[in-house]
């Protein structure tokens, strides 16, 4: 078979696909622009913790404490920044459990959006008046804004997809936002240096417009799979505490297990990201340079997650489930390690890197995905976002300080500690496919009630 027929194959297939489910077209959409949309100001992100120019990161007030303090902040940039993170998921997350509890989805979801829009126009006028602290506000903002909107999605998509649909279009959603994560890095390059940064808030804020348009079309199908598998509606507040996400994690195996392999995963993406960044402070001085090489590296990132997704991904999960689909990133991540501990060229750093992102996109994550729809509303809307947003942060609070004590006995033992790290995350992969194998097939279980252990 040609290249130009395997193609056409895989272009059948998903028309096919789109036929079959109508749904499926909203989902892509929504997933496309919410990371080309991300994408567009993820560079800017990374260029602003790589920065040199502290007075553009953090306030006067703010270098002038931790001066007097005798702790420069230059070399404390990524650890003040994370445990700033750390501390903002602890405040918002009982916000968000207020918000899934007491409003229905029909609600909560257009809020959230309309929340990250309304301050993407904040941000264009902080970044066009070049208001001194600019780049610490925007890296706390845009990283909650990727953990909150892209857990609401998946959250979303189980309430749209049951479990078998799930296997087979999950890969093309998962593609669908890798070619909005491709653009993104794209019009970031492009229009960067000719439109200035402030004027990517406004282009970002459009693409999740589009976003809000879908997820008010989406819901229609949600409502129907609801009525038609009994299940519980969520047209209605789902009730319940407001930390029952954090409580459950920590009740359920599964969620615990679940819990552990994200840890581990952050703590291996953080210790690479780290010391990548320490190699772009060096080597770039300028902000708009340094964006731009983080929009190359997202770009090879993206590619590859494009060709896994479509080659592999669906045909792992359709055929064999979802144990190669996370087994397959850890093993590929431990001997990654293993180079960059025998020889951490900066070269290497950024290939261990492209293969360490693009095989959590394309495999790890939308694996992951599939089991909550096999669970109730609680575990999906409160759990996993518990999961990905105060687990997810405290996973990197903790790296990004191991890595600053790490880093002082060189690059070699940051990556030696990182090999301990893969292997204990390949590990938790193990024990959480132990775990998804008790739960209730889709026929045994039709309806399982909201906060119900499976």
């Amino acid at each position: 078979m040609n290249a130009a027929t395997g193609r056409s194959n895989a272009l059948d297939r998903f028309r096919a696909a789109l036929r079959e489910s109508p749904p499926l077209f909203w989902s892509f959409l929504y997933f496309f622009c919410l990371l080309s949309g991300y994408y567009v100001l993820r560079p800017v992100r990374e260029a602003m913790g790589a920065s040199n120019d502290v007075l553009t990161v953090f306030p006067q007030a703010m270098i002038d404490f931790f001066a007097r303090r005798g702790m420069p902040l230059r070399e404390f940039t990524l650890q003040v920044l994370f445990t700033c993170t750390f501390i903002i998921m602890l405040i918002l997350q009982p916000v968000y459990g207020m918000l899934v509890s007491r409003y229905p989805r029909r609600v909560f979801l257009p809020v959230v959006y309309g929340f990250f829009i309304a301050t993407l126009l904040l941000f264009y006028v902080i970044f066009d008046s070049g208001l001194p602290g600019r780049g610490m506000a925007f890296f706390l903002w845009i990283t909650v804004f990727n953990l909150f909107a892209v857990a609401v999605f998946w959250s979303f998509m189980a309430d749209v997809y049951s479990n078998a649909e799930a296997r087979r279009y999950y890969g093309y959603i998962g593609a669908a936002g890798t070619i909005g994560a491709f653009l993104g890095p794209i019009i970031t390059r492009s229009l960067v240096e000719r439109v200035g940064i402030a004027n990517l808030m406004l282009i970002s804020a459009g693409f999740l417009s589009v976003c809000v348009v879908c997820v008010l079309r989406l819901r229609l199908w949600a409502v129907s799979r609801e009525q038609e598998r009994r299940l519980v509606s969520g047209e209605i507040p789902m009730g319940g505490e407001v930390l029952a996400g954090l409580k459950l994690v920590l009740r359920e195996p599964l969620l615990r297990w679940l819990a552990v392999m994200v840890v581990l995963g952050v703590g291996v993406g953080t210790l690479l990201y780290n010391e990548q960044a320490a190699i772009v402070r060096r080597l770039y001085t300028d902000p708009a340079a340094s964006t731009s090489y983080y929009a190359t590296l997202d770009l090879a990132v993206n590619a590859l997650t494009l060709v896994v997704q479509l080659s592999l991904t669906r045909l792992l999960m359709s055929r064999y489930g979802i144990a190669p689909a996370l087994l397959i990133p850890g093993f590929a991540i431990i001997l990654g390690f293993s180079l960059l501990a025998a020889s951490p060229l900066p070269m290497m750093v950024a290939i261990v890197q492209v293969v360490t992102r693009a095989s959590e996109f394309s495999l790890a994550k939308p694996a992951r995905e599939t089991i909550y729809t096999r669970v109730g509303r609680e575990w999906r809307y409160k759990a996993g976002a518990a999961i990905d947003t105060v687990i997810y942060r405290g996973g990197d609070l903790s790296f990004v300080w191991l890595h600053k004590l790490l880093s002082a006995f060189g690059s070699n033992v940051v990556f030696g500690a990182g090999l301990l790290v893969a292997a204990g995350m390949t590990f938790g992969a193990w024990r959480l496919l132990r775990e998804e194998s008790k739960l209730p097939s889709e026929r045994a279980a039709p309806a399982v009630p909201t906060g119900a252990s499976p």
